[in-house]
């Protein structure tokens, strides 16, 4: 009987903790090869796959301790650019419950959050007494193409607060640098990871630290199959690229570096793995690959 008991509790245990930990299992197509990024390290990490008028958008691995966002992973698609205005601002039910529904919510008026919502996640509440600071996204609007997708990036655990100036012209600018040169030179899909380092300061709100602010702000690229015409100022550019600029007032510059190099920027600046990687093997071409298959086959007998 005893023994019973134990494998019931055991066997309980076990199906909690499966709940618990959330996988990215539901929306893996938006890594490049299903493979999120590796070797990030925390022990409070939740995997959202953010879903929207019932359609999964992105995906988003969110520090539930800090409130914040470390990266959300997105598949670009030709844009124009054009933002949406009209989009309310939404969060993510399933952080309040595990019962709650997966598609984000609107946020309900101030009086009417719950507890359990404000502990989960950030509320728009908390940018009051951020001055300085305005909501950027990850995943941002102008790199989507479709309505409803432009619409699901308005949730806050798709947002960190950046500084006002560096946002507006430094990595805005930069964003759309990004459109232009996938637009014109990525054939076929691009994937995108955008994060975050952790500086450690924080805007209280009832003398309780609510938002976390960022360090820095990164961005790592991988288009597999590339405009191998395209021109010499941008060809090594390709199949990925990365970039990485410092949230503050001055010397934010965005720094654009190849993948390996942004690599080894957020290994020793965040608590990651020695062997911590953005996309898998670095991102493949598939220019090689195509240009192998249309080779005419050799004859290698002996003449």
């Amino acid at each position: 009987m005893h023994l019973l008991g134990a494998y019931i509790l055991s066997s309980s245990v076990l199906l909690v903790s499966a709940t618990v930990s959330n996988s990215f299992r539901d929306c893996s197509h938006f890594f490049y090869m299903q493979t999120p990024p590796a070797g990030i390290r925390r022990t409070s990490l939740k995997n959202i796959c953010q879903k929207y008028a019932d359609k999964l958008r992105y995906a988003t691995l969110y520090d539930s301790n800090r409130h914040l966002p470390l990266y959300s992973a997105y598949i670009f698609k030709k844009s124009d650019g054009k933002r949406r205005a009209d989009t309310p601002w939404m969060y993510e039910p399933q952080l309040v419950s595990e019962g709650e529904s997966s598609n984000m919510k609107v946020l309900p008026m101030i009086k009417d959050i719950s507890p359990l919502l404000e502990d989960s996640q950030t509320v728009l509440e908390d940018y009051i007494d951020a001055v300085e600071y305005r909501r950027g996204t990850l995943n941002p609007d102008q790199h989507q193409a479709d309505p409803d997708d432009k619409s699901s990036t308005y949730t806050l655990t798709n947002v960190v607060p950046l500084i006002t100036d560096f946002l507006e012209t430094c990595w805005n600018p930069y964003l759309d640098t990004i459109r232009r040169r996938l637009n014109n030179f990525c054939h076929g899909k691009s994937y995108i990871v955008t994060g975050v380092t952790v500086s450690g300061a924080t805007v209280k709100r009832d003398n309780k630290d609510r938002l976390s602010i960022p360090k820095h702000v990164w961005m790592g690229y991988c288009c597999p199959k590339f405009d191998r015409n395209s021109p010499y100022e941008v060809r090594f550019m390709f199949p990925s690229y990365g970039g990485y600029a410092l949230n503050e007032q001055t010397g934010n510059n965005v720094v654009e570096v190849p993948l390996k190099k942004l690599e080894t920027f957020l290994r020793s600046h965040t608590e990651a793995d020695i062997d911590m990687t953005i996309f898998y093997k670095g991102c493949v071409s598939e220019n090689g690959i195509k240009k192998r298959r249309d080779l005419p086959s050799v004859d290698l007998q002996p003449v």
